[in-house]
């Protein structure tokens, strides 16, 4: 939230406008959907397989140190290629039009810790819906940080700088522990819950399944090179995970980006949703090899109005989001990954430190504004 609103010069009529004109931009992909697609998607599941297989062979002999740097860099790339532009995606319903069964939001499971099933229940249901409303997404802040000034602050906020990066070490814990809403389910009575106990009891079968894999079973196979090999895995983890959440970062909490207060949202009409899309995400500009290792949510503002197309189609979706950005007025987020990583710690640390002029809100305001 900004004390100036930039969205005020709008009137009602032309933030419907501006929802049918985005309308339009997603019908157009949709209709042209087709094979060529699909071939992308099949190409880059075959590559991340056949990358991965190939790099696992190369750590069996990873006691000899080239072997293990070529290994490691090569699994830490297919981590975030199953991640990213794989299971990201898949699990958002982009593919599930081609009507295969493998490759579906349905059945589709993924390289991490978090059961598919939760994720997109914590993701595509309520951060999608809810993108920035402060106390109903919880991926604003993951639940552990300060995200705007009018929050109350707390001394808990000074640590959030260093919450924030142990958050994207172990990025993918931090999304389990979320998708659990673990932080309100850890009283006595709510750990009671069956709901929640099974949710717990299945996020724990996959965190033993990820660890089994990563940790045991691919060291023990490399034989001699077991410590090596299971140095290089807990790196590759470590890479994807700091990446993963560097381009989340980015696409959501970079300076200029809006965050919004739960009574903004009632009674949204169409337009009013796209147009909190655009005015809560942020881009990143770059190659077209940094937009497939982001996996397209380089394009955060325009997966964002989109989450269901597919992420490839997103380069040139954005041409025509940022001409209607440009049309009605409003800024457009974006810039290069080390200017958005910058911007988006400095506000991390800002955020971290009280008001120099805090503010007096109004009762409702106060009490809404709890951090999420």
């Amino acid at each position: 939230m900004t004390a100036i609103d930039p969205t005020a010069h709008l009137t009602a009529e032309q933030i419907e406008e501006l929802g049918r004109e985005l309308d339009a931009i997603r019908d157009e992909v949709i209709a042209g959907r087709g094979e060529k697609d699909a071939a992308y998607i099949r190409k880059v599941i075959a590559a991340q397989r056949k990358l991965e297989l190939v790099s696992r062979g190369v750590l069996l002999f990873s006691m000899f140190p080239p072997a293990w740097l070529v290994g490691t860099a090569g699994l830490s790339v297919a981590k975030i290629m199953d991640n990213m532009e794989i299971g990201h995606n898949i699990l958002h319903g982009q593919w599930d039009w081609m009507r295969d069964p493998k490759i579906h939001s349905t059945t589709w499971e993924w390289d991490h810790v978090s059961p598919a099933d939760q994720w997109k229940h914590s993701h595509n249901e309520l951060h999608h819906t809810y993108t920035n409303v402060i106390g109903k997404d919880n991926d604003l802040g993951y639940g552990i940080m300060r995200v705007d000034e009018d929050q109350k602050w707390h001394p808990f906020h000074l640590g959030q700088p260093l919450w924030n990066f142990v958050n994207a070490c172990f990025f993918e814990y931090g999304i389990a522990a979320y998708d659990l809403e673990l932080g309100k389910n850890l009283s006595k009575r709510r750990r009671k819950d069956p709901e929640f106990r099974a949710r717990a009891k299945a996020v724990g079968r996959k965190i033993r399944k990820q660890v089994l894999k990563d940790y045991l079973i691919h060291p023990l196979l490399s034989g001699p090179s077991f410590l090596p090999t299971l140095a290089a895995t807990f790196t590759a983890n470590l890479v994807r995970n700091i990446w993963s959440h560097s381009v989340i970062m980015c696409g959501h909490f970079p300076e200029g980006v809006q965050v919004f207060e739960r009574r903004s949202i009632e009674d949204e009409t169409r337009g009013q949703w796209y147009l909190r899309q655009m005015m809560g995400s942020a881009n990143i500009s770059g190659s077209k090899a940094m937009h497939f290792m982001t996996g397209n949510l380089s394009h955060q503002i325009e997966h964002h109005l989109f989450p269901d197309l597919p992420s490839n189609r997103y380069a040139e979706v954005a041409v025509k989001v940022r001409a209607l950005f440009e049309k009605y007025e409003l800024e457009y987020v974006t810039g290069p990954l080390p200017k958005q990583v910058f911007s988006a710690w400095r506000k991390v640390f800002r955020l971290s430190l009280p008001n120099k002029k805090p503010e007096v809100g109004t009762p409702d305001r106060e009490q809404e504004l709890v951090a999420a």
